[in-house]
């Protein structure tokens, strides 16, 4: 499977797809089918590296609590598709 890096970067990526005020999950950004071929140990470092990047940066995405499933809820608070969500240093 891919790096997990290339993944948080895939996941940023898609984020600018994602309308102001939505709320999402991870998983979301993936399709179906891609983040069923994740392993389950690299889908859980991918939530902890996407949560740490995104409170070490100032972006447009927020934590917001856990669903039922204790999955972390994220909300894009903004439409700034290009700043804020990717530094340059992961588009390595």
């Amino acid at each position: 499977m891919a790096d997990v890096n290339v993944l948080l970067t895939q996941a940023l990526e898609e984020v600018r797809k994602i309308n102001k005020d939505e709320i999402f999950l991870i998983k979301d950004l993936f399709k179906g089918y891609e983040w069923n071929r994740i392993p389950h140990k690299d889908r859980l470092l991918l939530g902890v590296l996407f949560i740490k990047y995104i409170n070490d940066n100032d972006c447009v995405i927020k934590p917001i609590e856990k669903n039922t499933s204790k999955q972390q809820r994220y909300k894009k608070t903004s439409n700034n598709s290009a700043r804020g969500i990717i530094k340059s240093n992961l588009m390595k």
